[in-house]
C-alpha cells in the first residue's frame, strides 16, 4: 500500500479546497473522490454541485457559473498544486489505528497519517419517474440554489417538515404561487414553523397527496429552464390521481449524510452527520477531520462548504507538524 501524509475522501467544495489548501502546504494529498458508498449513498465526484445547473450566488462570479464548470474550476486549482485525484470509492477505513488503512474499492490502496473526510450529503429523493432527469431543469432540491428561477412562477413543494416549511417560505420570496403537497392531513413540522406557511398568503396546500412523477422534457440545450411542466399526484385515500401545471418542483424531505462508511468509526449525531469539535474540524478520532456538509445540517451551502474545507486543511497541517515536533 501507498502511504500519504493526507488522505481526502470526497470532492466538493470542501473536499477541493482542502486538497488545495494542503497541497500549497506540501503534504502531497491524494483525493479519492467519489462515486459509490455501499448503504445507497452515492457520492458523486463533484458534489452536488453537478447537477446545479446556474450558480450565481458564489463570490467571484458576477455573472454566474453552471455548476459543473465551478467545480472543474476548483479541481483544475486543486491539481496545479500537485493534488493527486483518483477516481473510485473508498469501501473501508480502519481507523483503529495509525496509519490509517485505506480500501478503495474493496482493495488496499494507501496508508495514511491523517485524513480528511469530505463525502458531503445527498438531498432525500423521491425516486419517482421524471425527477433525476429533470433535475435543474424545473425540479430541484434546494430553494436557496434555485428560487430566484423561479421569479413570478408558480412552484410545488413535497414535504411536510421543517425542511418542506422553510423551503416554501423562502421560495415564496420569487415565486407567485407555493403549492405544499403533503402526504397526511396534518403537518410534520413544528409548530412555528407550521404557523407560518399556513398563514402566508401566497402557500396553498394539497393534502392526504404525494407526487408520483414529474412531467416535461428535458431541454436539447444545457442550462435552459423550463424543462417542467407539471407534477402528477395522487390522493392516499382514494388513489386519484392528477396533474398540477407548475414551473418549479422542489423534493424537500430532507438531506442524508453521506456517512455510512464512518458509523461505529466517528461519532455521529442522531441524524448521521459527523460531530466536530466546536470552531474546528476535528472529528471524535485524533487525525481525522470532517469538512462540508456532511458535518453541517445548517447552511449547506457551497460557500461554507470550501470556507470549512480551508478549516480542515489548517487544522490537519497543525495537527501533523505536531506529531513530528
Amino acid at each position: 500500500m501507498e502511504h500519504k501524509k493526507v488522505v481526502i475522501i470526497g470532492s466538493g467544495p470542501a473536499g477541493y479546497t482542502a486538497a488545495l489548501y494542503t497541497a500549497r502546504a506540501n503534504l502531497g494529498p491524494v483525493m479519492i473522490e467519489g462515486g459509490f458508498i455501499p448503504g445507497n449513498q452515492s457520492v458523486l465526484p463533484g458534489g452536488q454541485l453537478m447537477i446545479t445547473t446556474d450558480v450565481e450566488n458564489f463570490p467571484g462570479f458576477p455573472e454566474g457559473i453552471m455548476g459543473p464548470d465551478l467545480m472543474a474550476k476548483f479541481r483544475a486549482q486543486a491539481e496545479r498544486f500537485g493534488t493527486e485525484i483518483i477516481h473510485g470509492f473508498v469501501t473501508n477505513v480502519d481507523m483503529s489505528k495509525r496509519p490509517f488503512a485505506i480500501e478503495v474499492e474493496g482493495k488496499p490502496a494507501y496508508t495514511a497519517d491523517s485524513l480528511i473526510v469530505a463525502t458531503g450529503a445527498v438531498a432525500k429523493l423521491l425516486e419517482i419517474p421524471g425527477e433525476r432527469e429533470l433535475m435543474g431543469y424545473g425540479v430541484s432540491a434546494c430553494a436557496t440554489c434555485d428560487g430566484a428561477f423561479f421569479r413570478d412562477k408558480k412552484v410545488v413543494v413535497m414535504g411536510g417538515g421543517d425542511t418542506a416549511m422553510e423551503e416554501a417560505s423562502f421560495l415564496t420570496r420569487f415565486a407567485r404561487q407555493v403549492t405544499i403537497v403533503h402526504r397526511r392531513d396534518q403537518l410534520r413540522a413544528s409548530k412555528v414553523m407550521a404557523d407560518r406557511a399556513l398563514k402566508n398568503p401566497k402557500i396553498d396546500f394539497i393534502w392526504n397527496a404525494t407526487v408520483i412523477e414529474a412531467l416535461g422534457k428535458k431541454p436539447e440545450k444545457f442550462g435552459d429552464h423550463g424543462g417542467l411542466t407539471g407534477v402528477k399526484i395522487k390522493d392516499t385515500k382514494t388513489g386519484e390521481e392528477r396533474v398540477v401545471e407548475c414551473d418549479g418542483f422542489f423534493v424537500a424531505i430532507g438531506h442524508k449524510p453521506t456517512t455510512a462508511l464512518f458509523e461505529g468509526k466517528l461519532d455521529l449525531d442522531e441524524t448521521g452527520y459527523i460531530k466536530v469539535k466546536a470552531g474546528s474540524s476535528y472529528t471524535s478520532v485524533e487525525g481525522v477531520f470532517a469538512c462540508g456538509d456532511v458535518q453541517d445540517k445548517v447552511y449547506r451551502q457551497a460557500i461554507t462548504a470550501a470556507g470549512s474545507g480551508c478549516m480542515a486543511a489548517l487544522d490537519c497541517e497543525r495537527w501533523l507538524e505536531a506529531q513530528e515536533g
